[in-house]
């Protein structure tokens, strides 16, 4: 799915009404009635506190100047006819009047107001009026501020946002974007926190900047308003008019990125992946990683330790080929068991031992062989480049899966500017020259050059634990070492991405199906291989 930015959102806007004759009051209209719809279809009504106990339920809408406040405003009369809620128990915030009659807003307060709904203009309105309406409205429309707001949130509407978020109260639905989210967020501005966001396509990237997205709660995204093709001209626009054009990456789209594994498929034209990790007090970590890297189909495993480690890590190996380093043939294997991608990091440890191997990993990138940095390689890495006195900087076939401290430390820019400005990752990643798997709630993955940005979502608590990076570094050498082995030894930047893309995806997925469970993540390695298998194992794949 295509991310937009709010300049492309009013280009839209511009181009229904230059192109295509719809008019703001069709497009309000549209859109405030297909806002009604989804969120009829969503649990969030079940959630909602009734007034008293009276069914349907009392609505308060938050409604702003702009077309967001009128979209608002349809919504409620779209529910009002639908029996959905009430008139005598509903009831409207204005921030203040458009001075303008014939607006859309302005029409939408008069059907709402005709149809029996109380109108409360917020500077005519108490603060104790305020509060108890908050207080006892089933659920909240926010139509404050939209995606035409420009820098942080001022005067009434800021006032509206503080104090829906100082009450304990009602859920909030947010129509488009919850108010305060824009593209040019700044870290600590006020952003009201949604439980529901109703995303009118095309949707806006600013939902699923990390910083963002947890104001954003679930996101449902509302079809129907803009014609597809209007749609599809702007996806065009958008690809010359924006530096890096994004997308959203769910499991279906970015399993397709990886081809399966055809049926004649051998160990080795499934490729090798040679994984340099653990210390002590981090074994596991190794052992994640090469679960991971086996669950999405290398042909073969090597985890190469620390002479004193292997015996502890060599029983309970199953399939993995655990190898002392003083036995796997130099820094990084010389031997038949030539690596179709490396893997440097997990619990390695930061001793300057290590770096002797990275730098011969580096080389072996150079002659081209996928490399994958994680954890403790990251920071390895910045240190190898600083002795060296020169900037990092790979040879285009690195991927590295910084958290943000860890690329803060190897970029120098802070991790909360980070969070807040995604766009950064896709400079980071051509200015060191190697795919970027930004991990955090949202992960944002960038190649280097002017390939797009893309958006894994995740908002899965359950991940949140010591060794889900390790299963990821683990799936990205996986498939690096396929793709690799099944492109006769020449792969590019934009194959490693979406190596890359497909990994994120595969670990939300697994999130996701594994459901409200604590526990171990190299427990996640079986269901991953079995999610993995039925992805790229496919049917046709077999004549037997």
């Amino acid at each position: 799915m295509r991310l937009v930015s709010s300049k492309m959102a009013a280009f839209i806007d511009g181009e229904a009404s230059r192109s295509w004759g719809l008019s703001p009051f069709a497009l309000v209209e549209a859109a405030g009635r297909a806002c009604a719809e989804s969120l009829v279809k969503s649990d969030i009504l079940k959630k909602s506190r009734p007034l008293q106990g009276e069914k349907p339920v009392p609505v308060l809408v938050m409604a702003g100047p702009g077309n967001n406040g009128a979209d608002a405003l349809v919504m409620l009369r779209a529910l009002l006819l639908e029996g959905f809620c009430r008139e005598k128990t509903s009831a409207v915030f204005l921030s203040r009047d458009t001075g303008e009659e014939t607006s859309p807003r302005s029409q939408a307060i008069t059907a709402v107001t005709a149809m029996g709904v109380t109108v409360y203009p917020w500077n005519d309105t108490d603060l104790l009026t305020r509060e108890s309406l908050v207080k006892n409205a089933g659920f909240v429309i926010d139509g404050i501020a939209g995606t035409g707001l420009t820098g942080p949130l001022r005067g009434i509407p800021l006032e509206m946002v503080q104090l829906i978020t100082a009450l304990p109260g009602p859920p909030i639905v947010s129509i488009d974007v919850p108010s305060g989210c824009t593209d040019d967020f700044i870290p600590g501005s006020p952003v009201l926190r949604a439980e529901l966001t109703l995303a009118i396509e095309p949707v806006k990237k600013a939902i699923y900047t990390p910083a963002l997205r947890s104001f954003c709660g679930k996101v449902v995204p509302v079809t129907g308003v803009f014609p597809k093709q209007l749609l599809a001209l702007c996806d065009d626009r958008n690809s010359g008019e924006e530096k890096t054009p994004s997308f959203l990456f769910g499991w279906k789209d970015a399993r397709a990125l990886v081809p399966a594994v055809p049926p004649d498929a051998y160990k080795y034209s499934r490729g090798l992946v040679e994984i340099h990790a653990c210390d002590y007090g981090s074994c596991g970590a190794g052992r994640i990683a090469a679960s991971g890297a086996s669950a999405v189909g290398a042909g073969l495993v090597r985890l190469v330790v620390d002479d004193e480690l292997y015996p502890i890590l060599a029983s309970g190996a199953d399939g993995v080929m655990v190898v002392p380093v003083s036995k796997a043939g130099g820094a990084v294997s010389e031997t038949r068991f030539k690596p179709d991608a490396l893997l440097l990091g997990p619990g390695w440890g930061r001793d300057k031992r290590r770096l002797e191997t990275l730098e011969k990993a580096i080389e072996r990138e150079a002659e081209g062989v996928p490399l994958v940095l994680d954890a403790d390689g990251i920071i390895l890495a910045k240190e190898y480049f600083t002795l060296r006195g020169i900037p990092p900087r790979f040879n285009g076939l690195t991927i590295l899966t910084p958290h943000p401290g860890e690329l803060e430390a190897l970029s120098g820019v802070e991790k909360e500017t980070l969070l807040a400005k995604p766009r950064l990752v896709a400079e980071l990643a051509c200015e060191l020259n190697a795919v970027l798997v930004f991990k955090s709630h949202v992960t944002v993955i960038a190649a280097p050059g002017t390939g797009p940005l893309a958006y894994v979502d995740g908002m899965i608590p359950a991940l949140a634990s010591g060794g889900s990076g390790d299963l990821l570094a683990g799936f990205c050498a996986g498939l690096a070492a396929r793709l690799r082995a099944g492109a006769e030894n020449k792969l590019s930047a934009d194959s490693l991405f979406s190596a890359a893309v497909a990994a994120a995806a595969l670990l939300m997925e697994t999130g996701r199906r594994r459901k409200a469970v604590f526990g171990d993540p190299a427990e996640l390695a079986g269901l991953s291989s079995r999610i993995a298998g039925a992805a790229w194992l496919a049917k046709g794949a077999f004549y037997g």
